[in-house]
């Protein structure tokens, strides 16, 4: 349960890690710099397999829309894929993805709109970037040195995020709520040296509670992210901000599920994470402008 006493036990017991600094990530292409306070990244979806069916876009028209609506909302960045991470959404080939992305990513950059691109593959990572994305939410553990060096050569920024296995779409098993953290924290670590070691210099750290889980949405998905998402705080020990995704629940908010980011971004500000993406920019915002009026 989280209670003032559970959350005062967290943080007596990590106080080092939860006020240790992390860098302020500067975008020289964009001139725009993000400071150790929450900003948000709002999410746009130009698959229909979706589970957020509000954050779907059928054509450019409605992408430059929605992204014009989210950034007067308040959301610092838009972020943008192709393909689901839903369990049961279809496939999308890369070259299809690159197609789909590409009109959208030039369309908000010449709206001077900070664009995320979501994606597993290199190839349209590197796309992505050559058409002006300024970030690359990276849900997958790829290896190919290309894309990080690219990244570095684009002065962009890598969000990169925690995934039990190959990709966020991996039918791999979570760790246990008890091997959580320390799983995570190695994974980080591990991919953190060669990531920086191609050079790239803007980075978040997300653990990835925001991923199907291969749980079903009903108590125990509720339990396993509310706890990752309050601790998410400790990884601030590896110098980088954290990302998180403001999960939703059915189960939990049934009719109402569009506030349910708005829950559980209050406790991603008293985590204290750097980049809070969400589906409902409107919704989330005042929490945020709350959170620095009384800083």
């Amino acid at each position: 349960m989280i209670t003032p006493d559970h959350l005062l036990e967290l943080w007596s017991a990590h106080r080092d890690v939860a006020t240790a600094p992390v860098r302020s990530l500067h975008f020289p292409r964009q001139d725009r710099t993000l400071h150790d306070e929450p900003y948000q990244l709002g999410v746009m979806n130009l698959s229909r397999d979706s589970s957020y069916r509000e954050s779907i876009v059928h054509d450019l028209d409605a992408a430059l829309y929605r992204a014009r609506r989210m950034t007067l909302e308040g959301a610092a960045m838009v972020d943008i894929g192709a393909e689901s991470t839903g369990t049961n959404a279809d496939l999308v080939d890369i070259a299809r993805q690159i197609d789909t992305l590409l009109p959208v990513v030039r369309a908000l950059v010449d709206e001077n709109i900070l664009v995320s691109v979501e994606t597993y593959h290199t190839e349209v990572a590197v796309a992505a970037l050559d058409a002006g994305a300024a970030v690359i939410n990276l849900t997958g553990r790829v290896d190919d040195a290309a894309l990080y060096e690219s990244i570095a050569a684009h002065e962009a920024g890598l969000i990169l995020c925690y995934t039990p296995g190959t990709t966020a779409r991996s039918g791999d098993d979570v760790p246990t709520a008890e091997r959580m953290i320390d799983e995570q924290m190695a994974f980080f670590t591990e991919r953190l040296d060669m990531i920086c070691g191609a050079g790239v210099e803007r980075i978040w750290i997300d653990p990835g509670f925001g991923f199907a889980l291969n749980l079903p949405d009903g108590p125990a998905r509720v339990r396993y992210q509310t706890d990752n998402l309050v601790q998410s705080f400790r990884f601030r020990s590896l110098g980088w901000p954290t990302c998180v995704t403001m999960a939703s629940s059915v189960y939990l908010f049934h009719d109402e599920a569009r506030v349910a980011e708005t829950a559980m971004a209050v406790l991603a500000v008293q985590a204290r994470a750097g980049l809070i993406r969400s589906h409902e920019v409107a919704r989330v915002q005042p929490v945020l402008d709350m959170a620095r009026l009384c800083s």
